[in-house]
């Protein structure tokens, strides 16, 4: 069926093309794309020497990201690992989740718990309400600060747009999906109101996903064909009707966002926004894939609600004067709150904790062009994490609580920064960026709330350090078709709340502890890529890049009042916590192929490859957890003034149980057996066609088939398969 399916497509592709009218009208290649993810101003991009790619609206459009995750996926650059179908932590360069920084309408999205583990705070994001998307690829402290080793997801959300005369500008769209892989059902509205200098903008999505069903051909092991239920105060397992749904993986999700704007005149723009997201509780599905004694090891192992609001005050004022030519002021104020609730299977315990986080942040950022071809990027940044976690213990069968222990300490996390960027135009074809930033970080934590649960030998703990990091780089235009870019960059990311204070499971028969004594981890990043285009048709993207962690956070072995194991959870458990235990290395290509076909078709891919390792305590070397595997995507598309058309193929390599992560090859509930019985990432494929079509003027309908052999698969790492078959439709109205 496979290959039938490709040669069919292939033939009606090249009938297709050839039946085109001969004459050409395939526009250049864009080389100076508008970025501002580098600098947080306006940018071309042929000046940045770093490696950036924006998805863009229309490619949106096509593909119909579920969630924000999805999007930063359909790249083809960017990794996304999954414990759940509420999930999506995106993998950069062998980094990921708090070694990658996301930014939401240019503020700071990482707390003070964002964790090692995956996370999955990027669902919070609305793809409908997502105007722009940017990925700067490595290291990104200059301007960001900590967490930006591998990477920056900007996400700019939409932005009130004003009236150009004196009528009320009235527009917006409204859209609504459904995929059958989940049933999905989702509606999305938004509306701008414009005037001369004021302008709203309200938007409105709502997401209703049903159990996941994965593919009908792979492996055996993906196949949990039960589930727990709760029935006459007795936990069942239940033997499910269709094997192929992933039970428990179903949840909702709403999002609300509201901007005003107002510019008074030329010179000075106000921008308020608020953002809202609640998703409803969701199961971690590979918790319920762990099995104990021949059975589920757990009857409960659920994410609760996630919620995230953000306030957002951005003051813009152009004036050419002798400190700047442009400023911006930006206050946020962001909530977060999440919770765990876990229960062992016929226990009466169940077990919850909770975190708040209010997040604080000021940015002053500005931008000055200078005599001699400079343009100066200086700011200033100050960020305040306050962090409330809370634990208790229920019995169900009474309803009574009482009170549990905590993942964090009552703790807080201050920054505060200083940088300097400078763009020095020495020629036409040739600019250097050079930049400095100053950071210093606090940590004050108190363990009172754990030390009736576990006897540490301390009961706060503080950090106060600084960090310097630094870049240059360079572009080169040798012609109108080569592009050469260099750059070395320095990162870091400060030890946070996650790192220094948590208590949790990391595995069966081990349990992490707290460790107030880390430093920062400080990495070092080579860049070196070519841009070169042929004859306005074929155009050749590389990059290549190496990357060394010093004094890398990684969970080791550890002892609590001399003693390496304690009871914890009622199983007797080797004591870990997070050190600056290891050095860690990544080295990859980046590589990007387009070629324009005559009549509108086109051909694409992107090619990823990455290879990391991480010093164990033994002072052998394990491979890097989030270093994924070979991955890639192939398209052939078709675009007209209306109608577009994509047929592409997703693919990874396999990953050998040898050539798993150390701390991976044990973890049964997510990765296939071997032939030999060992745990391994097998390789996979997907073959996937999307389309597009303008009915008219307002009407636009979308949909296409995801997975069209039914393959069953994984993702590296993640702990959930991936859809089958997906039939997905989509229509949207704009007015």
């Amino acid at each position: 069926m496979q290959r039938t399916i490709t040669s069919l497509l292939f033939l009606l592709a090249v009938q297709s093309i050839w039946a085109q009218e001969s004459n050409d009208t395939t526009k250049q290649f864009v080389l100076d794309e508008v970025v501002v993810s580098a600098t947080r101003w306006r940018q071309t991009s042929s000046n940045v020497p770093s490696k950036i790619i924006t998805i863009s609206p229309r490619e949106v459009t096509l593909q119909n990201p579920q969630t924000a995750a999805d999007l930063l996926g359909i790249s083809g650059k960017v990794y996304i690992q999954k414990s759940q179908q509420g999930g999506g932590s995106p993998m950069i360069r062998g980094f990921a989740t708090n070694r990658l920084l996301y930014t939401v309408d240019g503020v700071r999205m990482n707390t003070a718990i964002f964790r090692a583990g995956n996370i999955q705070n990027v669902i919070n994001l609305d793809p409908f309400a997502t105007e722009s998307t940017e990925v700067f690829f490595g290291p990104g402290s200059i301007i960001y600060g900590s967490d930006a080793i591998g990477g920056v997801m900007s996400f700019q959300t939409l932005t009130p747009q004003f009236s150009s005369d004196d009528e009320t500008n009235i527009t917006g769209k409204f859209s609504t999906r459904y995929s059958s892989a989940n049933n999905e059902n989702t509606g999305h509205f938004d509306v701008n109101l414009g005037w001369k200098k004021w302008a709203l903008v309200t938007s409105i999505s709502s997401w209703d996903f049903d159990h996941l069903k994965q593919g009908s051909h792979g492996p055996k092991d993906y196949l949990k064909p039960y589930y727990v239920q709760r029935q006459n105060d007795v936990d069942q397992v239940i033997t499910q009707d269709d094997p192929l749904l992933q039970i428990p993986s179903a949840y909702s999700q709403m999002n609300l966002i509201q901007k005003v704007r107002f510019k008074p005149n030329e010179n000075w723009d106000f921008q308020y926004g608020f953002h809202y997201s609640e998703t409803s509780p969701y199961g971690r599905y590979d918790r319920h894939n762990r099995v104990r004694n021949g059975t589920a090891r757990y009857a409960e192992w659920d994410y609760g609600p996630q919620k995230w609001m953000m306030n957002n005050l951005n003051i813009s004022h152009s004036d050419s004067n002798s400190v700047y030519d442009q400023l911006s002021i930006r206050l946020a104020q962001q909530s977060f709150f999440e919770s765990r609730i876990d229960r062992s299977l016929n226990n009466d315990e169940r077990n919850t904790q909770t975190e708040e986080v209010e997040a604080y942040s000021m940015n002053l950022d500005f931008v000055k062009s200078m005599r001699g071809n400079h343009r100066l990027f200086y700011g200033l940044e100050y960020v305040y994490n306050d962090v409330n976690s809370t634990g208790f213990l229920t019995d169900i069968s009474t309803g009574q609580d009482a009170n549990g222990p905590s993942r964090y300490p009552q703790s807080n996390w201050n920054s505060l920064a200083a940088y300097l960027n400078d763009e020095f135009r020495i020629s036409n074809n040739f600019t250097l960026q050079a930049g400095v930033r100053y950071n210093q970080y606090k940590i004050e934590a108190d363990f009172n709330n754990n030390l009736s649960f576990y006897p540490f030998p301390f009961a706060t703990a503080s950090l106060n350090n600084s960090a310097i990091t630094g870049s240059i780089g360079g572009v080169l235009h040798t012609s109108d078709s080569w592009t050469l870019s260099a750059n070395y960059s320095t990162a870091f990311r400060s030890p946070n709340i996650d790192d220094l204070g948590k208590v949790f499971d990391s595995e069966p028969g081990a349990v992490t502890i707290p460790n107030p004594d880390l430093k920062a981890e400080y990495a070092h990043n080579f860049d070196l890529g070519f841009v070169k285009v042929f004859g306005d048709r074929v155009k050749l993207d590389v990059t290549g890049y190496y990357t060394n962690l010093q004094n890398a956070l990684v969970r080791r072995d550890f002892s609590l009042n001399g003693q390496d194991m304690i009871m914890y959870d009622g199983q007797l458990s080797q004591v870990q916590a997070i050190q600056n235990a290891a050095v860690a290395n990544v080295q990859g290509i980046q590589a990007g192929l387009e070629i324009k076909l005559p009549g509108g078709f086109a051909f694409s891919t992107d090619l990823n490859y990455q290879d990391g390792e991480e010093e164990l305590d033994d002072g052998t070397t394990s491979s890097s957890r989030h270093a994924a595997p070979f991955f890639g995507v192939t398209r052939l598309g078709f675009i007209s003034e209306r109608f577009s058309l994509t047929f592409y193929a997703n693919y990874q390599s396999e990953r050998k149980f040898e050539d798993l992560p150390q701390e991976e090859q044990g973890k049964d509930e997510i990765y296939a057996k071997d032939q030999e019985g060992n745990n391994y990432a097998p390789s996979w494929y997907t073959l996937n066609l999307k389309g597009s079509y303008q009915l008219n003027g307002s009407f636009t309908l979308s949909g296409g088939m995801e997975n069209i052999t039914d393959q069953r698969y994984r993702p590296y790492s993640s702990g959930i398969s991936a859809p089958g078959r997906n039939f997905i439709l989509s229509l949207t109205a704009r007015f």
